[in-house]
């Protein structure tokens, strides 16, 4: 039987939201970014953490394929999408290969 190898990478952006001053303004922002990279790049996107609070927002992003290399790719082609999103400042980018 043939072995079959997967690589799964999440990358997790920490997002200021200096701009937002209610729940429904951070949620508009966050629920677009999501939609956003979710539809362009077919990964998996969920906002995983600082729910509560309304100026940070922490999202990840999940990518696999049959070699690193095409993940790394698709996550680096995020990374440049994110970081062209003028409305939030990013604050940490953490990548993480299981």
């Amino acid at each position: 039987m043939e072995r079959i190898v997967v690589h799964l990478a999440v990358q997790t952006f920490q997002l200021s939201l200096p701009g937002c001053g209610s729940r429904k303004e951070k949620r508009m922002v966050v629920k677009s970014l999501r939609e956003r990279i979710r539809n362009r790049f077919n990964v998996a996107v969920a906002e995983t953490g600082a729910l509560e609070v309304l100026v940070r927002a922490e999202i990840s992003v999940a990518a696999l394929g049959g070699d690193r290399g095409t993940v790394e790719g698709v996550l680096d082609q995020v990374d440049r999408f994110v970081e062209a999103d003028g409305r939030f400042l990013i604050a940490s980018v953490r990548r993480e290969f299981r």
